[in-house]
């Protein structure tokens, strides 16, 4: 993406006098990451991908309660669900606002035709930017909707109605997914003429809090309060992202006022935070699971007994003490502990290296094996330290004869080298983008899954995936957890993954910052002010 040297020089000149801007109230700084993969949350993956352009730029049919994590209204006001349980029709906001660029300035409020583009674009192979910046879509088609959805119906310019194939426990809270964001079909049609389409991708256009000025990439992103946000008065007039991908960096930052705010602080670095008056660390209990998968379909990781062993070969314990440091706890399952369905009951492997060995032994593995561990390039509250978490898996691994060498990459080609399965292993995470256990049962572990990339360990249990989608036809909350017990129970026996950790999210402010939020629907800077 270009910009004019004008205004490239006053970005960065924004960003390197951040204290100046900081001390008139009027500009947020955020040390983000990494950049993002795209600025169109329909064909992202990553969360800073997300919080730089669904969590800023765009509003979705609905949100989550922060507390109960239930749905509540957005751009939908409200919605009626058939007895079926196969139709939905939402009302929609009026007067709703969409920005505006360069490029376009759009002659009509929000309405359902934008619903159904948002939709269209990613259901239907055929429309005109379905192939658009070679969107896969990965999200949309994860949680199933590409096959779920039959149609999608506008009622009138304030009704869309969506009919399904069959009843979906987990339909409605899906519309507060980030690749749910609701785009301009009337920018879209306005580029598509101009025969410039990936303008709608690279200069996005929403209904969110704030508008995209400029992008330098991996330097910063510019964004501007937008004046008639339909939620109310966006504080803050001046948002800029400082893409900071190194921890200790972003530290320093926040320590000089740099930034405002920064994610993902390591646990290191929160005596250093607690102890210094300027600073505030904040924490939220998530719903997350850190892992390594193995990839089922390569050698030796298609032989369950190797994945059995090298379960019992990894001292889970002595990895949650050494890194997390009391901001998570060892995990068993796939789903996190607070979520429906969470089997309490369900076994996990104790660190027990000798039964390890006997399994190896009984794989044919006596003699040990050599493979490759992917430790990912970025820290998440499921995974504060890869380096160190994948340093201490080769160290338990290397006692039971299996020599793992630990590579890394860029997280855009980490991302897309895992989907494609070129893995032997790799650590990985979720963080719920629902609130819905069919968020993790399915997506991650679900036999489609393997075709859509989510499922890193390519692993295809007939038994597990017919559980899981008997779950989602499920209406009913109690047998719904009595099916997701069940699937946990093979998950247990087969060992796709070491499940290794459930982690708090946190994040840390200059004390002087209120307002911002961080829950399941990400980070919300529409109401941040600098006091």
């Amino acid at each position: 993406m270009s910009t004019g040297k004008t205004l490239l020089a006053l970005a960065l000149g924004t960003l390197f006098s951040a204290s100046a801007f900081a001390a008139d109230h009027d500009t947020l700084i955020y040390c983000s990451e990494a950049s993002p993969e795209s600025f169109n949350p329909q064909i992202a993956s990553s969360g800073p991908s997300f919080v730089a352009s669904s969590q800023t730029l765009y509003n979705r049919l609905i949100n989550f309660d922060p507390v109960k994590n239930t749905p509540v209204p957005s751009l939908a006001t409200e919605w009626t669900i058939s007895p079926d349980g196969k139709t939905y029709t939402f009302t929609l906001r009026k007067g709703v606002k969409f920005n505006s660029n360069k490029f376009f300035k759009p002659t009509r409020d929000f309405n359902a035709d934008d619903v159904i583009f948002s939709v269209m674009r990613q259901k239907d192979p055929a429309n005109p930017y379905h192939k658009v910046s070679q969107g896969t879509y990965e999200y949309f088609n994860d949680v199933g909707l590409d096959k779920l959805i039959t149609d999608v119906k506008k009622i009138d310019d304030y009704h869309v109605q969506f009919v399904l194939s069959e009843p979906n426990a987990a339909f409605l809270a899906d519309w507060g997914m980030d690749f749910a964001s609701i785009l301009s079909a009337e920018y879209a049609d306005e580029m598509l003429k101009k025969g410039t389409p990936e303008n709608v991708d690279t200069w996005p256009i929403g209904t969110g809090p704030y508008v995209l000025q400029q992008y330098k990439v991996d330097s910063l992103i510019r964004y501007v309060a937008n004046p008639n946000y339909w939620d109310g008065e966006v504080p803050t007039k001046h948002l800029i992202f400082s893409i900071t991908p190194d921890v200790q960096t972003r530290l320093a930052k926040l320590q000089t006022n740099e930034c405002q705010i920064i994610p993902a602080p390591s646990p290191v670095q929160f005596d250093a935070i607690k102890k210094n008056k300027d600073l505030a660390l904040h924490a939220v209990e998530a719903l997350n699971v850190g892992y390594l998968a193995f990839n089922t379909e390569k050698k030796p990781f298609d032989n369950v007994l190797v994945r059995q062993a090298l379960n019992y070969a990894t001292d889970k314990k002595a990895i949650v003490n050494a890194v997390f440091m009391g901001s998570g706890t060892v995990a068993k399952s796939p789903l996190p502990p607070n979520m429906l369905g969470y089997k309490k009951d369900l076994p996990d492997y104790d660190y027990d290296p000798q039964k390890a060995k006997d399994l190896l032994k009984k794989a044919g593995l006596e003699k040990g094996a050599e493979v490759t561990l992917w430790s990912m390039p970025v820290q998440r509250p499921y995974n504060p330290n890869s380096r160190r978490i994948a340093e201490m898996i080769q160290n338990d691994w290397a006692k039971v004869g299996i020599k793992a060498k630990i590579v890394t990459y860029e997280w855009g080609e980490y991302l897309s080298g895992m989907r494609k399965g070129e893995h032997d292993s790799a650590l990985f995470g979720w963080m719920s983008d629902n609130g819905d256990p069919d968020n993790f049962a399915d997506t991650l572990l679900g036999c489609n899954s393997i075709k859509t990339g989510s499922n890193a360990a390519r692993w295809c249990d007939k038994g597990y995936n017919a559980l899981v989608q008997k779950a989602k036809l499920t209406s009913d909350p109690a047998a719904r957890a009595k099916l997701y017990g069940e699937a946990q129970e093979i998950f247990y026996q087969q060992a796709p993954w070491i499940a290794l950790a459930n982690g708090k999210t946190f994040y840390a402010t200059r004390s002087n910052v209120s307002g911002f939020s961080v829950s399941l629907m990400g980070s919300d800077f529409s109401k941040v002010k600098i006091n």
